[in-house]
């Protein structure tokens, strides 16, 4: 019995139909390249499916695409005999966007429709979420669909047609042979596509590399027949010699693979044999997804056995922090029935993981040999690669390598500063590799442990990512030179100290010796130790932390990850040429003394940590001096 509705679109699904309607108009023949690789996508489905059931076939396992055209009718069919689909998964696939968090994508854009309509947003978004069926409107007002899943009865068939408006219908009908049909109703100004020769360039240029055979239908003027023609190689483009591919098929399959709009940055395409036997074919992209930075972002590795498409997401091919890397791996080690779970502790997976992410950081170091091209590579995917030197410890060198950073050197934000680079401009006696991290880079720029670095002209590494203290909590050392927070108690830097800068008066030491004890029985517990320091020249005073102990902003990255962090006590750091120390060694009123140490402690504090635990005494000992007639 056949059951009709009519059922409303999901909000979002409108608002993409108007954008794929109004934006896509200089770029309309995109919507036969992603019927053709969803039809690629169900062939592939199909046979994995197979594998465990061959009855799934159903006597017909030469998968295909047939693509035919009336002309008097302005009808486009697409059909492909794949997995097909029953009505649940047609509601699913073809009245939502099913994908999590597109519609928070849609929201976060924060652009009208109208300034979307020719944003190059628009393109990149619309294949990022796999949406490619709703390109058929571009060139269509009516789309119709006929599709039947594999294994179910002939009577389970489904129709769905729609406009492309606000609703589609929906209904069950008989169908003989599994897959699904398309039908493009074409608009009166999209007739250029009811051409064959249209068609056959379009197929050659956007689909030659599609391993399923794609087939459309032709007159034969000699048979006064109509016939089916081949109208590509139908060879998986990763299984033929390197030296037979060209840059524009290579970008042409990642843009398939992908549904991304854009050109890769580079790519990778290698064939092991030996112990293990696989095909790999890795792209670097230049477009970011814009959930990429999320930690549970899927794999973008398809996996291949033996030729067969096993999984989309395979993300025990790479690690975590080469999210980013999109592209397939096709092994002949691997059983065809392998699961996920059994991908987890299989040592065939482990070893190529290793082998495949060796030869991504590869790809990256010698990109970075193009310094222009890799800049702009680090604003895109710097942010994950930081994660690396904690997820990977036996790549971590060539990870460090990767790694870019804004310094005093530049005098900007700019990451572009590697440690070669920064190795390179050590001063003479410098040993050290010095580095800073804060909040943002203002915060950075501005900050008093920097003072003593600009006078002596050593360059300072500015870090001011919240992952940068945790990733530095990793590195040691590079090419045998540590690596030093500036903010942290350093008397190696004495020896970048002139003889002229040190105190050898033995009174002015005595009388410092003195006021140190002095405030040490003020201020008791609220610091671990009081120095006088000879690095500071415009500053009263600095707060640091011992070498041993948890570092301010590594403190604000456990607090901001909810977890308990030991109460920070810092080292007071006095500058004992500064004239507001040289004034507070002369206070003899004990409240005045207080209050002005006090003072220039929460000042210190401010200064290391951007807030105070209690920000209103700070206001109440300003306004006492204020409004004190000492002043």
């Amino acid at each position: 019995m056949k059951v009709q509705e009519t059922r409303n679109f999901e909000s979002e699904v409108k608002q993409l139909l108007h954008l794929m309607i109004n934006s896509l108009y200089s770029n309309k023949e995109i919507f036969l390249r992603e019927l053709i690789s969803n039809a690629s996508d169900a062939a592939d489905k199909l046979r994995f499916k197979a594998l465990s059931n061959i009855k799934l076939y159903e006597n017909d396992n030469q998968l295909k695409v047939q693509i035919s055209i009336d002309k008097k009718e302005k009808l486009i069919i697409i059909n492909d005999n794949g997995i097909g689909m029953t009505r649940d998964e047609v509601i699913e696939n073809l009245g939502t966007i099913a994908k999590s968090g597109t519609k928070s994508f849609i929201e976060s854009l924060n652009i009208s429709s109208k300034k979307l309509e020719n944003n190059k947003q628009t393109t990149q978004f619309i294949g990022q979420f796999g949406v490619g069926f709703y390109s058929s409107f571009i060139v269509a007002n009516k789309v119709s669909v006929k599709t039947r899943a594999a294994g179910i009865p002939h009577d389970k068939g489904v129709f769905w047609e729609s406009t492309g408006e606000n609703n589609y219908t929906i209904t069950n009908i008989y169908k003989k042979f599994r897959g699904t049909e398309i039908t493009l109703h074409i608009r009166d100004n999209n007739n250029e596509f009811l051409d064959v020769w249209r068609i056959k360039n379009i197929i050659s240029k956007y689909s030659e590399h599609i391993s399923l055979p794609i087939e459309i239908q032709t007159y034969n003027e000699k048979t006064k027949q109509y016939v089916w023609e081949q109208i590509n190689k139908a060879q998986a483009i990763w299984l033929r010699n390197k030296s037979e591919i060209s840059d524009s098929e290579y970008k042409e399959f990642y843009k398939q693979l992908t549904h991304d709009t854009t050109d890769p940055i580079t790519w990778s395409h290698n064939h092991v044999e030996g112990k293990q036997e696989y095909t790999s074919l890795l792209y670097i992209p230049s477009n970011v997804p814009w959930d990429v930075r999320n930690r549970d972002y899927k794999s973008g590795i398809k996996l291949y056995v033996q030729r067969v498409f096993i999984m989309d997401d395979a993300e025990q091919l790479l690690p975590k922090y080469l999210r980013f890397i999109k592209g397939l791996v096709d092994s002949n080690d691997l059983p065809l029935n392998i699961s996920r779970e059994i991908l987890q502790d299989n040592n065939i997976i482990h070893n190529m993981k290793n082998m495949l992410t060796r030869k991504v950081l590869n790809m990256l170091i010698n990109l970075s040999k193009k310094e222009d091209v890799y800049n702009d590579l680090w604003k895109k995917f710097g942010l994950i690669l930081k994660e690396g030197p904690a997820e990977d410890l036996n790549n971590k060198d060539k990870i460090i390598e990767l790694l870019r950073f804004a310094s005093t050197y530049n005098n900007n934000s700019i990451q572009n500063i590697s440690l070669e680079t920064y190795i390179n401009r050590m001063i003479k006696g410098q040993n050290k590799i010095y580095f800073l991290t804060a909040d943002n880079y203002l915060s950075a720029k501005s900050s008093p442990h920097l003072e003593f670095f600009i006078n002596k002209k050593i360059e300072v590494l500015l870090l001011t990512d919240h992952i940068d203290e945790w990733m530095m909590s990793y590195i040691t050392d590079f090419k045998g030179k540590p690596l030093q927070l500036i903010s942290k108690k350093d008397d190696s830097l004495n020896d970048f100290l002139q003889k002229e800068d040190n105190i050898d008066n033995n009174k002015n030491i005595k009388e410092l010796d003195y006021f140190i004890k002095k405030i040490e029985n003020l201020l008791g517990n609220k610091v671990k130790k009081i120095y006088y320091t000879n690095r500071l020249v415009n500053i009263p005073a600095i707060v640091t932390t011992d070498t041993n102990e948890m570092s301010t902003q590594m403190a604000k990255l456990f607090a901001a990850a909810g977890q308990q962090t030991p109460e920070i006590k810092y080292n007071f750091e006095l500058n004992p040429t500064h004239v507001l120390i040289k004034k507070a060694m002369k206070i003899k009123d004990e409240k005045y003394f207080s209050e002005f140490i006090n003072l220039l402690l929460e000042e210190a504090i401010l200064a290391e940590k951007g807030t105070l635990d209690n920000p209103n005494i700070f206001i109440n000992r300003i306004n006492y001096f204020l409004s004190n007639e000492k002043i």
